[in-house]
Formats: structure tokens, sequence, C-alpha cells
């Protein structure tokens, strides 16, 4: 007797002729791609009395081939917001160039009436993207950073594959979640504190991270890009966004000679 499953209630093969296996692969459920191959990693943010700065470096590496070198993972979307992605970049790629592309020509322009997405719209509907993706089994494999301007304050907030969503005047994501976030929440431990940081202090924190990040993440590299949204109001007391782009920032590398100053690097005798 065959007992393979797809001999059960049926005839042997011998007296009526092969079993036709394309029944079978017809009814296999849908498999998806569970693990990144191009990934980026982390995405640093940090409120300020003002706005937020974000900043992301420019590589996405192959494994630990640093194949990469200068994808840029901030993409503005609309006027008031920044979004970070770390993790996929096959993914990312999918969530810039499709899924934020059709909110944004969808709200904006075919609506035609005035409205225009803010940074809490925005990240509402990725929150829910991914977490409708997760459901499906087939997640993006991105944690997202949201940063931007709504009702007259800055926004920050942070939303993973799994749909988990939670805000906090200083994120990261990636490899910066372990190192970065030490060193901001140094300056911004609770949203109290984010009325005394300065836009200056705010980019000179972050500039500080994403240094540690070249020199401790081995996904890391010295070149990043920045954003910093500010909002303000003008005289007439309409709400104004501005969002300034540094790209292509290139960290100063000093020399590695201090390495041999550290405690059990290479032959020295310790």
């Amino acid at each position: 007797m065959n007992h393979l499953p797809e001999a059960w209630g049926r005839p042997r093969d011998d007296i009526y002729g092969a079993y036709d296996h394309s029944f079978v692969a017809a009814s296999q459920p849908n498999t998806h791609t569970q693990s990144p191959i191009v990934t980026g990693t982390s995405v640093v943010a940090l409120k300020f009395n003002g706005g937020v700065v974000i900043a992301a470096d420019n590589l996405a590496s192959y494994g630990s081939l640093a194949r990469f070198t200068d994808m840029e993972r901030l993409r503005q979307v609309g006027t008031h917001t920044v979004v970070g992605a770390s993790g996929d970049v096959s993914d990312m790629q999918h969530i810039f160039t499709k899924t934020l592309e059709n909110l944004t020509i969808s709200e904006e322009y075919q609506s035609d009436d005035g409205h225009r997405l803010r940074a809490k719209h925005v990240y509402s509907y990725l929150s829910r993207v991914l977490y409708q993706r997760r459901n499906k089994f087939n997640p993006l494999w991105n944690v997202l950073l949201v940063a931007g301007w709504d009702e007259g304050k800055p926004f920050l907030a942070s939303a993973d594959l799994l749909g988990t969503t939670f805000s906090a005047p200083a994120l990261a994501s990636g490899f910066g979640a372990h190192l970065a976030i030490p060193l901001l929440r140094r300056v911004a431990p609770d949203e109290a504190a984010v009325e005394g940081i300065t836009r200056e202090r705010a980019i000179e924190v972050v500039e500080e991270c994403m240094k540690v990040l070249f020199y401790r993440d081995a996904r890391s590299m010295n070149r990043y890009t920045m954003a910093v949204v500010t909002g303000s109001k003008d005289e007439a007391g309409k709400e104004k966004v501005d969002i300034e782009w540094r790209k292509d920032i290139e960290l100063k590398q000093q020399s590695w000679k201090f390495a041999e100053g550290i405690r059990g690097y290479g032959a020295q005798t310790v």
C-alpha cells in the first residue's frame, strides 16, 4: 500500500497510471523571503526645541560585504515628514517608491483639497501597513523612524516589522538601539528635556552618534545623510515647516594608531 498523502483514497499507480503531482504543487501555500539579503543599519533621531534631527549612513551591506555605498535611507514625505528605514533594502525601496508615493499622490494631489500630510498621518499609515503585512506572514523587514512636525510640535515615533509602535524624544534603530540610545538619552532623558535642547546641540549629538556607530558597527560607514525638520509660525500665525537636507556628509576619520593603547590589542604584552 502506498502511504504517501497524495495516494490516500485513490487506486494504485501501477494500475491506473502515475499520479499527477501538479495538483499537489498547486495546493501548496505561498512562500516568501524570510531573511533579508541586502540590509541597511542604524537610523538615529533626536527631538529639539523646534524640530527633529534624523540621520542614517549611506551603506547597504550584502551580508558582511559593504556592497552599495550610495544608498540613502531617508525619504521626505509631503512637506512635514521625513522617514528613515533600516533593515532590508528591497522592502525599504518598496515602502519609499510605492507605498509612500501612492499615499502622497492620493492624499495631496488627487484630492486637491488643500490638505497636507502631517507626520502623525504618515506614521499611522505606515504602522498599519507593517502590521497588515505581519498578519499575512509576509512582513516588511524594516524598522521605520518617522520624524517631522505635527500640531505645532516636533514628532518622532518608530514602527517595526511586527507592527510594534512607540514614540520617544530620542530613537535609534539597528545597532544604534544599543550604542546610540544611551548617548541620546544623556541629552534627552524625557519629553521635558526637549525644551532645553537647541538645534545646534541636537545636530552635534547626532553627529557624535554617527561617529560612534562608524567605529563600532561593522555594517556602518563614514558617509551619511542628515535631515533637520524645523517648524515655526509666520507673522500671520500660519504654520511653516522647513526641511534642511545635508547629504553625503563625511566623517573625519582619526588614525587607528589609538588601537595600540587599548589593552589586549595585537601582540602586545599585557
